[in-house]
Order: structure tokens, then sequence, then C-alpha cells
């Protein structure tokens, strides 16, 4: 029996819409998901949305269950909570967890979902992939107690580093920021906060992810001779310069990548991805994380809501969407 759903589609850069879709029944290893809420993770699908991923980068970029292509017509998305409406019995009736778009009903592989804690709510579960992201970049970046780490860029996956780091013994925590609104979520979160200009240096680690040029030259400057910068920003087609003919030799400062869509190396042999995204449900059990969910709307205005989340009138960090058929 075929049914249908509604999904969001990015029909061109700028332009979104929701179609129907067609539905199949679930088979025996399938499971069949009503969405209960999805997330936009601003910076990713504002890239998206405006038809910024470069062209050497549409198979990197890929969402798991991505239909369509870059630029357009492409349906985008990965932060998806819903019930199992049908499937095998150790899931039907469960809340779970999938890297799905904005879609009001899916058939996914049982394998792709993933149960949600009873103590997290259904509402912060959407936050799973950027906290994921966040697990990634501290294995990656392996802080240590006591360190002094500054976080730069406030947004979503900023905030997301932020919130985990607080749990360290002994680490002092600043996140930088030029909204000073951001200072209450970092109040939220239990962590210090300072704009770019009011930094406290000599930071032993620094964790950028503000997508600016600004940014990254900062968190070299904020480093002690021989400190790391870990890289998390996505920054499209755009080239990015760096001051790496002043201190950067001299102070023998370290600067590198983190990106999601492997496993850290660090973890990659006794970790995989069930076991990272496990990890991160697990995480949203402190309900301080509710500082990320900055609004929420109903999935029929997507079409409008999207073009102003992109463009920053609407500000956000995690917006959330309600589904509510």
């Amino acid at each position: 029996m075929t049914r249908t759903a509604r999904a969001f589609w990015l029909d061109s850069p700028g332009r979104g819409v929701i179609r129907d879709v067609a539905l199949p029944g679930p088979g025996p290893d399938e499971v069949l998901v009503r969405t209960l809420f999805s997330g936009v993770s601003r910076g990713t699908e504002t890239l998206v949305f405006h038809g910024r991923v470069p062209e050497n980068q549409y198979a990197a970029m890929r969402a798991p269950f991505q239909e369509g292509d870059f630029p357009g017509p492409v349906k985008y998305g990965y932060l998806n909570v819903g019930v199992v409406e049908e499937g095998p019995d150790a899931l039907a009736g469960r809340t779970v967890f999938c890297l799905f778009p904005h879609q009001t009903r899916y058939v996914v592989p049982a394998a792709a979902v993933t149960p949600v804690p009873s103590d997290v709510p259904a509402g912060r579960a959407v936050l799973a992939g950027t906290v994921e992201t966040a697990v990634n970049a501290l294995w990656d970046a392996a802080p240590l107690a006591g360190d002094r780490i500054a976080v730069v860029g406030g947004g979503m996956v900023g905030c997301s580093v932020a919130a985990l780091l607080a749990r360290f013994p002994g680490v002092r925590v600043q996140l930088v920021d030029a909204d000073p609104a951001r200072a209450k979520v970092a109040e939220a979160l239990g962590v210090g906060f300072a704009s770019p200009a009011e930094a406290l240096g000599d930071r032993d680690l620094v964790v950028h992810a503000s997508a600016t040029e600004e940014g990254l030259a900062r968190s070299l400057e904020l480093l002690r001779p021989e400190g790391t910068v870990v890289e998390l920003s996505w920054y499209g087609d755009r080239r990015v310069a760096l001051p790496l003919g002043e201190a950067f030799h001299s102070r023998r400062l370290t600067l590198r990548g983190s990106q999601v869509g492997t496993v850290s190396p660090a973890r990659a042999g006794t970790r995989t991805y069930a076991d990272r995204l496990a990890l991160a449900l697990d995480l949203l059990a402190d309900p301080a994380l509710d500082a990320l969910v900055t609004g929420e709307s109903a999935f029929a205005e997507l079409p409008d809501l999207m073009p102003r989340l992109a463009s920053g009138a609407v500000p956000a960090l995690c917006h959330r969407i309600r589904y509510d058929d």
C-alpha cells in the first residue's frame, strides 16, 4: 500500500516548498516513523538554502537520506525525532532519532533510528546530531583536566561544545561571541562569556565555530605558545585568509580540522557511528541544553521561515519545527 507524506524541499536556492511524497509500507527490517519534531541546523542549512555548497563537496555534504542534488531541487536535513508507528516489536511505539530531513512521516531501515532515552524529552532530542558533532570534536581536541579553553562562535555547534566542556573537571571555559545576547546562553550552560575584544588569552585550547575569517584569526591570537585551535566551521565556497606570517611559527601553534563525517581517529578503532550518536543522546539528559533551542514553528511555516532564518531576520541557534499531525 502506498501512502503519502509531506516534505520540505529546497526547490531552488532561496526558495523552499512543501511537497506531497509517496510513502511505501515498511518492509520486515524497516520502520514507519511519524515525526514529532525536526530541527533546523542553521549554519549548514543556511549554506544549502543559499546554494553555496561547493561543487567539489556535493558528495561529502550529502545528508544520509537526502533526495535530489545540490544546489536543488533537494530535500535536506538531519535532525528528526519521531514515534515508530510500524516496525519490529523492539521499536514499535518508541521515540527515536533519525538523520532524516523535514518530513511528516518516513520509512527507513530499522538500523537507521536510535531510541531516545526515557529521560530525554523528544523536543530536546532534535539536538542529538549537533551534540554528536561536539562529541567528535572533543575526541579530536582531547582536552585535559584543568585546561583553559575558549570556544569562539556561539552558534549551535559552539554552544554544544561549550556545554560538554563545562562537565570536564577543573576546565575553565569561555564562550566568545560578538553577539552579547549569547551571554544568557553561556550562563545557562555554566560557562563564561566574553566579546572577541575582551576574551581571555593564554588558552591551552581554542575551539573555533564562528565560520568567520575574523573569528579564526582571533582564535589563533588567544592561544598560549604551542596551543591548538580545533576548527569546526564549515565555510562552503568562501576562501579564508589567516595571519600565518605573524607569530604562528614562532609560537609553534597548531591549527587542526575536525569534521563529523568520520569518527575521530582517536576513537575510530573502538567506537562506531551508532556508539557516537547513542552517547550524544545520553548527554541530552542535561536540561541545560534546552538553552540551545531558541524558537519553534509549525511544519507548514517552513517555506516562509527558512528565508528569514537564512538571512538572520529570525535569530536562532536551533529552531525547532513542530509537527501537529
